[in-house]
């Protein structure tokens, strides 16, 4: 194993025509139907859009919850393969059971406890849509809302949404917008900003599922060398609620300060393991000076040498290893999704944050703008992992 931190990725770059691209256009790389994005929804318009560089990278993307449906990233020979887990069509994302497939998410991304919080001495009262928590801005959070395209061209889309006062039992008029960005350094960004015209709570973050096998590929994430530049993590109680405190990672299944198989440690029975059935949990990143750009995390497939870095200026990640996927559903390639087949590495703010006085704030009050930046980036390796 490598005992480098963040040992640097060599990047595979191939050219490729970089054009603008409309809704309406085929997506050859990643062979995906744009008439199947096509929907009038709230009396809105879906559609597929795609962001291209000059190294042959593809990121389609639907407004239809601002959610990225396939990411094409070449291995170290080359080979490109859709490493973002999804589905072909929009039917299938309202039909099958997994609702977050590469969405934004909104008002409040991971779990506030029991659908409450209070702000100014006033409790609001939230969906209680996973357990007796409340999950990702409720049934109809920024996921499952269309976005409207500000802007759209060959590298970049501007979204926009205004989620209206007591919206899913948020308080406040919030305007959001989220542009993703694709340039010639093979770096996903994704921009957030928000204001407010009254006091509210606010953690955005997008739900991108990754196999940097491929989505295809049939295999789990088991095998893949994650690196999280974290020192402590946040334990949860048996709801998957963090219990207030910060743990470190030294002596724990939770250590990946250095790269480490995700599937190495997974089945120890651990306490937190047990409550998360694997990892969900929120890493506390490491920085000098709060709201910095950091490296979050490094994943690196050791088989197709294909790696991503995370960066981001958010204090938190949540580590998701696909724990609760079943098989049930398949996805772009008709191969089933099924356990551990994925990872997420969602930036955020920590969960339960409202509730919770000692954690990082995620209050947005009027005349403030909410603004935070995630970066994916991609590479390939020459050398496997090891």
């Amino acid at each position: 194993m490598k005992k480098r931190l963040f040992p640097l990725a060599i990047a595979v770059l191939l050219t490729a025509a970089c054009s603008q691209k409309k809704p309406n256009e085929s997506v050859a790389g990643l062979n995906l139907d744009p008439a199947k994005f096509e929907k009038t929804i709230d009396g809105k318009q879906t559609g597929l859009y795609t962001l291209k560089n000059s190294n042959g990278l593809e990121v389609a993307i639907t407004n239809y919850g601002g959610r990225i449906v396939g990411i094409l990233a070449p291995d170290k020979e080359g080979n490109f393969e859709d490493i973002c887990l999804g589905y072909n069509s929009l039917d299938e994302y309202f039909s099958n059971q997994e609702q977050y497939f590469g969405a934004l998410i909104g008002r409040y991304g991971n779990r506030i406890a029991n659908g409450k919080f209070t702000l100014d001495g006033q409790e609001y009262t939230l969906a209680q849509n996973d357990g007796p928590n409340h999950l990702h801005g409720g049934p109809k959070g920024f996921h499952a809302v269309v976005w409207d395209v500000v802007e759209s061209s060959a590298s970049s889309l501007k979204l926009h949404y205004l989620s209206a006062d007591m919206e899913e039992g948020y308080p406040g008029n919030l305007d959001v917008t989220v542009t993703y960005t694709l340039n010639d350094e093979n770096e996903l960004k994704i921009e957030y900003s928000a204001t407010t015209d009254k006091p509210t709570v606010v953690n955005l973050t997008n739900h991108c599922y990754f196999n940097l096998a491929g989505e295809g590929s049939g295999e789990t994430v088991n095998n893949h060398y994650l690196t999280i530049n974290a020192d402590q993590f946040t334990p949860v109680n048996s709801t998957l609620i963090p219990v207030g405190e910060n743990a470190n990672v030294e002596g724990t299944p939770f250590d990946f300060r250095t790269p480490k198989q995700i599937g190495r440690d997974i089945e120890q029975q651990h306490e937190q393991l047990l409550f998360g059935k694997g990892y969900d949990h929120n890493f506390v990143l490491n920085k000098a000076n709060e709201g910095e750009m950091t490296l979050a995390a490094r994943v690196v497939e050791p088989v197709s040498g294909r790696a991503m870095e995370v960066y981001t200026s958010e204090p938190g990640v949540q580590f998701y290893g696909g724990n609760f996927m079943n098989g049930k559903n398949s996805g772009k390639a008709g191969v089933p999704y099924g356990h551990r087949m994925g990872f997420c590495l969602e930036t955020q703010h920590f969960p339960n944050s409202p509730n919770q006085e000692n954690f990082p704030s995620t209050r947005l009050n009027p005349g403030e703008t909410y603004s935070t930046t995630t970066i994916y980036k991609f590479s390939a390796e020459n050398e496997e992992a090891q």
